[in-house]
């Protein structure tokens, strides 16, 4: 018998496991919809949707669930586009782009990163749940949307960051470990700082805020629910194991190599995107190691866009972003259902 954490009825779900917002395809309306009608929340990873797009995902999930379910949106800071560092990365990824035969033209870098559309499509979708990495949004966003009962939810890779977290007024926070697969979280100080496993991040952020803890970064099965829940977690954001799914929306290229790959074979690499996240390395990854000049976020990531594109049309996999937790092992490839079937029944084994 589950007892219910302070997080499970914040989020008003039956289980306090979270389907981490993987943005970039993998959290289809099917896998979002699918985890929340298991007793979960599935989360619509929103950080590459226009506001548009955002509210068509919110409604094809509303066909599929009546339950709770939520949206995570990046928090960027909009800084000038430094031409120099534009084509200094451009020209460091010629030679991917002739080995993929794509034209050897700038793309427009001048996309905005401002969000506040995207929270009134959420707010008038009747969303559940909004969460947010990167950064902290600004103070008039986080108002509105409890103004409206939606919960907020901020991410965190370090104690001072779950802090800065709390103190915005934020209903709870998630403690991104080490371990997690993708993009970082990280948005106070050095990002290499933000490097703290989960064993170690969570207890110590547990102990310095009193909002509900999120924990995050290698969590697979009913084992690391367990051992979140010991350090003091009042529930777990699972992402990784997710993405082989039927459901997901990651390439088959990228599930096939999440279950052929090991704990040793992913690496934090910036040359996708400007940002630190981890994945599977791949050639593209070490071609860009070896010196090449990496752009800011968002600039490298809009200068790969196309390569990330027309290596996954190719069937290339040493040119896609195969993002990726260090608990691949552990992933299987089942539905949704079938996942959370099994892992709540380990969990209930482990809780008596």
């Amino acid at each position: 018998m589950w007892n219910k954490t302070v997080l499970s009825q914040l989020l008003q779900i039956e289980y306090p496991i979270i389907q981490a917002p993987m943005a970039g395809g993998p959290t289809t309306p099917q896998l979002v919809s699918e985890v929340s009608n298991s007793g979960g929340l599935g989360m619509i990873g929103a950080g590459y949707l226009s506001a548009d797009q955002v509210r068509t995902v919110i409604q094809e999930v509303h066909q599929q669930t009546k339950l709770p379910f939520g949206v995570n949106l990046f928090v960027v800071e909009e800084e000038a586009i430094s031409e120099s560092d534009l084509h200094k990365s451009f020209d460091a990824l010629e030679p991917i782009r002739k080995a993929l035969k794509l034209p050897n033209e700038v793309p427009d870098v001048k996309a905005s990163l401002t969000i506040e559309r995207h929270v009134e499509v959420i707010i008038e979708e009747g969303v559940s749940v909004c969460s947010f990495t990167f950064g902290i949004p600004p103070q008039s966003i986080i108002t509105r949307l409890k103004e409206n009962n939606i919960i907020v939810i901020g991410t965190a890779t370090t104690v001072e960051e779950a802090i800065a977290v709390e103190r915005a007024g934020m209903d709870a926070v998630v403690a991104q470990g080490s371990e997690a697969g993708g993009h970082r979280g990280s948005f106070l100080g050095e990002s290499k700082g933000g490097l703290i496993g989960t064993m170690a991040l969570v207890p110590q952020i547990v102990d310095h805020v009193k909002i509900p803890v999120i924990a995050s970064g290698g969590i697979m099965d009913a084992r690391g629910f367990a051992a979140s829940s010991m350090l003091g977690a009042e529930g777990v954001q699972m992402g990784t194991v997710f993405l082989t799914t039927v459901e997901s929306g990651a390439h088959d290229l990228h599930k096939k190599a999440i279950m052929n790959a090991a704990e040793e074979n992913t690496v934090i690499t910036k040359s996708f995107s400007g940002k630190e996240a981890r994945g599977i390395e791949n050639d593209f990854i070490r071609l860009m190691n070896d010196n090449a000049f990496i752009a800011q976020y968002p600039i490298q990531n809009t200068l790969t866009k196309s390569i990330r594109k027309e290596a996954a049309n190719q069937g290339n996999a040493d040119y896609m972003s195969l993002w990726a937790g260090q608990g691949t092992r552990l992933n299987k490839e089942m539905t949704v259902k079938e996942l959370f079937e099994e892992l709540v029944s380990e969990i209930d084994r482990k809780l008596k």
